[in-house]
């Protein structure tokens, strides 16, 4: 494993960080820690969001694309089968 240091922490900022460590039970190195790898797991989900943003994969449909189209569909299903009854 690497070791980390960080230096400069202003006295305040560190009885702070002990402060929250001790209201979870843990030394401020678990609780550092478990920062740390929170940040870098949410840094892993946001590139996953970005990879199915909206123009991504050359798909060019918004949620009111989605919206519209079911809308003209179930109509139409509705024209065909003789009224929007189906399902009541």
């Amino acid at each position: 494993m690497v070791a980390l240091q960080i230096r400069d922490v202003p006295e305040p900022l560190r009885d702070q960080l002990v402060a929250l460590a001790r209201q979870r039970g843990q030394s401020l190195q678990s609780f550092l820690f478990d920062l740390i790898r929170d940040e870098a797991r949410r840094q892993d989900n946001i590139a996953v969001l970005k990879r199915f943003s909206p123009g991504t994969w050359d798909v060019a449909f918004t949620s009111q694309d989605v919206v519209v189209a079911l809308d003209d569909e179930r109509a139409e299903r509705d024209s065909v089968l003789g009224g929007s009854e189906i399902g009541q």
